[in-house]
């Protein structure tokens, strides 16, 4: 039984726009993608604090912070990586409703989810961004320890090791870690995101 046919949208009279309008900027969805290790999170942190300084209304989704809560009963099976992708998402959309910047820090391997979560939002809305680093400079870096860990056959399913990453076809941006500072990358998505938010 279908139960959603019992539910009706419920339209709110503060639109999105009134929103927006309230926080004097657009609203968006930045998605940055890349291996584990490719500096994300890094880069989304810095981005975050550049745009708040900027009196800019933003929040972070870390795919490592959501699995603590809202996805915390959620493996690393194809499957489960696919509702990781939706519920952060869904998330997403939200606060894009609300009229906030929302960056998500995920690997997000698999094109076919991306593409998923690109759909739930406007055109305009939903801004794909690779980070890209190659695997060797990741395994290097291996901040959580999680590559050695995979090697190990400690971790399965892992991204790069023995799960493939799919990088994006036609990003939005591509911010490439492996000779540039964390610094000098969240530079270069500000000043994007400040020309797509005018």
């Amino acid at each position: 039984m279908d139960r959603r046919k019992h539910i009706t949208w419920s339209q709110s009279q503060v639109s999105k726009e009134n929103r927006q309008k309230l926080h004097n900027h657009k609203s968006c969805m930045v998605w940055l993608t890349g291996l584990s290790g490719s500096g994300k999170s890094t880069i989304a942190n810095i981005v975050q604090t550049k745009l708040y300084e900027l009196n800019m209304s933003t929040y972070l989704l870390d795919g490592d912070n959501l699995r603590h809560g809202i996805n915390k009963n959620l493996g690393f099976s194809s499957e489960d990586r696919k509702e990781n992708i939706r519920r952060t998402a869904e998330i997403g959309k939200l606060f894009v409703d609300a009229g906030i910047v929302v960056l998500a820090a995920l690997i997000s391997p698999f094109e076919e989810d991306r593409k998923l979560a690109r759909f739930l939002f406007t055109e305009d809305e939903f801004i794909e961004i690779y980070v890209e680093c190659s695997l060797e400079e990741c395994e290097l870096r291996d901040p959580k320890g999680l590559y050695k860990k995979a090697r190990l056959g400690e971790i399965k399913n892992f991204t790069g090791i023995d799960q493939i990453y799919e990088p994006p076809q036609s990003p939005d941006l591509v911010i490439s870690t492996n000779s540039k500072s964390p610094e000098e990358c969240a530079n270069e998505l500000v000043n994007y995101l400040i020309e797509r938010l005018k």
